[in-house]
């Protein structure tokens, strides 16, 4: 066997070895898929059917009569999360990367624990406040509250990102006259477009696939996000189950279209922070 060839057949049984793990990784979300179009009936034959022999859209029919203002309420929500992030952490982590605060230690040492505190601990926390605030049932709240897990961690996102953007455009800005503001809202950020664009996505993830704080802080249909709808949904349709998984995959297509858009300033908003000049 010559040289060559050695780096050939690794290369081969590394691209099989991927491919074999990605069909692993991948093979749920295509049972779904596979489920969703088959009448409930044979769902349950022995052996189980790889392909549905009769397609039929019943289940998605169902899904979206039951689910379509669950996913309406879920990407307001998620949209609304992610403004309420990046205009909270993006300012932050400015201010950590560029200005010599006193605390700054302090305030990112507090960031980090509370990424760390259990979710249960929050939602009952702030189920009490809620109820004294009147913030139940009410989309704002729940954005609020998914924020908590998003503004932290897109804030040292951004602060990794921002700490290495050049500080002679920085400063050619504030020379021009430029104040901390203007420098921050058209300089700073169209520099960092692929880190905020990173944290924007994680945090639109983040609370579409929110059910602790879903359930915990809502129980009106008419303010219920998608998560929280599938789950009574399967609690009430047990037996229907290609309604149910046509529901998962409705569910699971913004944020995969999302992820596939989005994917280049994910590489690059992750690692730009890992790279000092």
């Amino acid at each position: 066997m010559t040289t060559a060839t050695v780096p050939s057949t690794r290369r081969w049984g590394t691209t099989a070895l991927a491919v074999a793990l990605v069909a692993v990784l991948l093979f749920p979300l295509y049972w779904m898929f596979n489920a969703s179009l088959q009448p409930s009936h044979e769902l349950l034959s022995i052996p189980p059917r790889w392909f549905p022999s009769d397609p039929t859209a019943d289940g998605y029919r169902a899904a979206f009569d039951t689910q379509g203002r669950h996913l309406l309420i879920s990407l307001f929500v998620a949209c609304g999360n992610v403004l309420i992030t990046l205009a909270v952490a993006a300012p932050l982590a400015w201010a950590l990367a560029r200005f010599t605060l006193r605390h700054a230690g302090l305030i990112l040492f507090v960031l980090l624990i509370v990424q760390m505190i259990p979710g249960m601990v929050k939602a009952n926390s702030l189920f009490v406040l809620y109820s004294h605030l009147g913030l139940l049932n009410n989309t704002i709240g729940l954005m609020l509250a998914q924020s908590t897990l998003s503004v932290p961690f897109a804030a040292i996102l951004l602060r990794a990102f921002m700490q290495n953007l050049p500080k002679e455009v920085v400063e050619a800005a504030a020379l021009d006259g430029a104040g901390h503001w203007r420098t921050f809202l058209r300089v700073v950020l169209p520099m960092s477009r692929n880190s905020v664009v990173t944290a924007g996505l994680f945090a639109f993830l983040f609370s579409w696939a929110d059910f602790l704080f879903a359930i915990t802080l809502t129980s009106r249909d008419a303010v219920t996000p998608v998560t929280v709808g599938v789950y009574r949904f399967i609690g009430a349709n047990a037996a229907d189950w290609n309604a149910v998984m046509a529901s998962a995959v409705i569910a699971s297509v913004p944020a995969a279209i999302l992820l596939v858009i989005a994917q280049r300033y994910i590489a690059a908003g992750i690692t730009g922070g890992s790279v000092k000049d």
